[in-house]
C-alpha cells in the first residue's frame, strides 16, 4: 500500500507542475494568443480525434476529453473532428455525422472564425501529425492564425508523466512475488515514432517499475520481443492493457482475443483490462495542459529561424 501511494503522489505533484512549463524551449516561442486578439477576432478549439465506431468508449474519452476542454477553455468554441475516413463512414452508415478536420475548418471559417487551436488526441508526433499539419497549411490563408497543441507523448517529459500516472493506476496488478507483468500494448507506427513506444518501455524500466512493459501491435516493440523478456523475467501471470487513446477494435480483437490467446498458449495466465487511455482523467489533464501551452506559445517557422541564423539575429 505504501508503494501505491508513493507513486500516486509522485504522479499527481508531476501533473500538478504542468502548468508550470510556461518557459521558452525546442520550436516555440512566447507568443499569448488573447494578446494577439483584435476586435471582432473569434476563436475555436478544434479537438482532433482519430475516432471510433463503439458507443460506450466513445462517451468515456472522445466525449469526456472533449468536454473537459469546454470547462476548461469556456471563452472557446470548442468543435471537433475525427482523421479515420472509415470511422467516419460506418457513423455515416448509422446516422452519426463526424467531420474530417479539413471539413471542420471549413465550417469554422465560413462561421467567422478567425483564430483556430487543433489539439490531437493522437499519442505520437508521427503520421497523424503530419496529416495534421498539412490540412493546416492548407487553410492557413483563410485565417489569421493556426495553432497546433502537442501529441500526448511529445518530449520525454510527458513521457515520463504518462508512465507515473500508469504505474500508479495499475501498481496493484503487479506483483513481484506472484510473478505477475502488466502490459501496455501500444498500435505502433511505420514512422521514426515508433521510438516513442520503446522510450516508454525503458522508463519504466529505469524506474524500478521493470514489470511493467509497452510492446505494439504494429511497430517496435513487437510480440516476439515481448515474450523473450517475459519468458526471460520467469512471469507466470499477464495483465494485457491498451496503450491506446480509445478501446475500441484493437483492444477488443486483437489485444482481448488474439493477443491473449497467443500468451496462454506459452502458458502464461493472462487476463486484460479494456481502459482507453482517454478514460484516465490524469491523461485528460496532460492533453488540457497542451492546449494552455498552445495558447501561450507559438511554434517558430524552421525556415524563419535558420533566416535568422544567417543574418546573425
Amino acid at each position: 500500500m505504501k508503494r501505491i501511494l508513493a507513486f500516486a503522489a509522485i504522479a499527481v505533484l508531476c501533473l500538478l507542475s504542468i502548468d508550470a512549463i510556461a518557459q521558452e524551449h525546442g520550436g516555440y516561442r512566447k507568443s499569448p494568443l488573447k494578446e494577439t486578439l483584435q476586435s471582432g477576432d473569434r476563436v475555436a478549439l478544434l479537438m482532433v480525434h482519430f475516432g471510433t465506431t463503439y458507443d460506450k468508449t466513445r462517451t468515456w474519452t472522445i466525449d469526456a476529453i472533449n468536454e473537459k476542454a469546454r470547462e476548461a477553455f469556456p471563452e472557446f468554441e470548442v468543435r471537433e473532428a475525427y482523421t479515420s475516413r472509415i470511422v467516419i463512414r460506418k457513423l455515416k452508415e448509422r446516422g452519426i455525422e463526424k467531420q474530417t478536420p479539413l471539413d471542420a475548418l471549413f465550417r469554422l471559417r465560413a462561421e467567422g472564425f478567425t483564430h483556430i487551436i487543433m489539439q490531437p488526441t493522437t499519442l505520437l508526433d508521427g503520421a497523424e501529425m503530419e496529416s495534421l499539419r498539412r490540412d493546416a497549411a492548407t487553410m492557413s490563408p483563410f485565417f489569421k492564425e493556426i495553432r497546433i497543441g502537442k501529441p500526448l507523448l511529445y518530449d520525454v517529459e510527458d513521457s515520463q508523466k504518462v508512465a507515473l500516472v500508469l504505474a500508479a493506476r495499475h501498481l496493484e496488478l503487479s506483483n513481484i512475488k506472484k510473478n505477475h507483468h502488466v502490459v501496455f500494448v501500444g498500435h505502433g507506427t511505420y514512422t521514426p515514432a515508433t521510438a516513442v513506444y520503446s522510450q516508454m518501455d525503458h522508463i519504466f524500466r529505469v524506474s524500478n517499475l521493470g514489470l511493467f512493459h509497452v510492446t505494439t501491435l504494429e511497430g517496435y516493440p513487437t510480440y516476439d520481443t515481448l515474450l523473450a523478456e517475459l519468458k526471460a523475467a520467469k512471469a507466470r501471470k499477464v495483465t494485457l492493457v491498451p496503450f491506446l487513446f480509445v478501446a475500441g477494435d484493437h483492444a477488443s480483437n486483437d489485444i482481448a482475443v488474439d493477443w491473449k490467446k497467443a500468451l496462454e498458449d506459452e502458458g502464461f495466465e493472462v487476463g486484460c483490462v479494456l481502459e482507453g487511455l482517454g478514460q484516465i482523467p490524469e491523461i485528460q489533464d496532460i492533453y488540457i495542459s497542451h492546449i494552455r501551452f498552445a495558447t501561450e506559445y507559438a511554434e517558430v517557422d524552421i525556415m524563419k529561424k535558420k533566416a535568422d541564423y544567417a543574418a546573425g539575429r
